[in-house]
């Protein structure tokens, strides 16, 4: 397996927090939890080219993004959302997922704050507990059904 996309799934530990696999892509929550709800999408297997993927991974993706917004927007009510495919440190074919909201959300006791919005997204975040993002995951998961 490809060095880096076996540390691309440690760094974003996209097995302990994933929230839904389609037959090409996973969803996991963004460990690093920016806004409420933010996540990465990437692709099963390794690839550094967006221009790689079939025509078979493509349409999964368009079927997966509408699994990861319904799930989003009845749980959270996101303003916005962004898909951030940036792969500068990460090369691995992903997005950041990224829910943005006008105003601060709580959840499980914790305040989000989307630093950045109405422009760019900060995708810095101050540590939320593992317990907090596991009941994210959780509920996630349940909407994603």
């Amino acid at each position: 397996m490809n060095e880096n996309f076996v540390a691309f799934q440690e760094k974003f530990k996209v097995e302990e927090f994933k929230i839904y696999e389609s037959k090409f892509w996973i969803w996991s929550l963004r460990p690093v939890h920016n806004t409420l709800g933010a996540g990465i999408l990437s692709l099963k297997r390794y690839t550094e080219s967006f221009s790689d993927i079939s025509e078979e991974e493509g349409s999964d993706l368009a079927l997966i993004v509408k699994v990861i917004e319904r799930a989003l927007k009845v749980n959270f009510t996101y303003d916005r959302i962004n898909y951030l495919m940036l792969m500068m440190v990460d090369p691995h074919l992903h997005y950041h997922v990224i829910p943005r909201y006008s105003i601060e959300q709580e959840f499980d006791g914790q305040k989000f704050k989307d630093e950045g919005w109405p422009k760019l997204p900060q995708l810095t975040a101050p540590n939320f507990s593992s317990e907090t993002l596991h009941k994210i995951k959780d509920l996630l998961i349940k909407s994603s059904k």
